[in-house]
């Protein structure tokens, strides 16, 4: 990193690693809190909706059911048989032997989460971070919000996404996803051109990480010259 045109050596104190990159970040902060707080209304208010049009539909099936048994079948029991099929493909209210389809667990969302960010469905990996993370916490919401990052950058969020990673690495500091969520930061920024901050997230990078995985020390090779940081 360049001040005043001297170059500040990377064993520098941690206050000065985070310096301007900490306080443009926490700044976002509470944006991105009240937009946690209104998507997860927005959720619950879904859910909602869903398990009221589940329980009217299931009544519809149960009434008719209860036509036919007791000798009303006919025209009844086609609008009995073509209300089973729109059911079936609506959402599922039970496996085909009557048993209740199974919860997704945090692993299985996050899973499909992955593989909608393979295919570039990025708000459906979106989607999927979010509901981990308004879940109950555990150690899997540090990859939902690794994961809720890399989708919006995805869409060229780039601005939510630096903060989604920088809140990835405070999450766990020390963790697997650290190094990671420090070069996406960096990488996020170079997008949004302020490279002096890049070179700050990349030289918190190689001071806390002095040795991290190959493809990392690549990569931070490339967003250095991206950034064009000294030193």
């Amino acid at each position: 990193m360049v001040m005043g045109g001297a170059v500040v050596h990377v064993g520098a104190a941690r206050a000065d690693d985070n310096g301007n990159l900490v306080l443009q970040l926490l700044e976002r902060v509470n944006t991105l809190e009240e937009q946690t707080r209104d998507m997860r209304g927005q959720i619950d208010q879904l859910n909602n909706q869903v398990q009221q049009q589940n329980a009217t539909l299931s009544k519809q099936i149960a009434d008719m059911n209860f036509a036919m048994q007791n000798g009303h079948g006919g025209a009844s029991g086609g609008a009995a048989s073509a209300a089973s099929t729109a059911a079936a493909g609506a959402a599922p209210l039970a496996s085909a032997d009557g048993a209740a389809p199974a919860k997704r667990t945090a692993a299985d969302i996050l899973k499909d989460g992955n593989a909608a960010l393979l295919r570039q469905d990025y708000t459906a990996a979106q989607a999927d971070a979010q509901q981990v993370l308004s879940g109950p916490k555990s150690v899997r919401q540090i990859d939902a919000q690794y994961l809720l990052a890399q989708s919006l950058a995805g869409q060229k969020q780039y601005r939510q996404s630096a903060l989604a990673y920088y809140d990835t690495y405070n999450r766990s500091p020390h963790g697997a996803r650290a190094p990671s969520a420090l070069l996406g930061v960096a990488a996020t920024l170079v997008a949004l051109g302020d490279k002096a901050s890049a070179c700050q997230a990349l030289d918190k990078l190689s001071s806390e990480f002095p040795e991290p995985e190959p493809r990392i020390r690549s990569a931070e090779g490339i967003y250095r010259k991206k950034a064009k940081c000294g030193g």
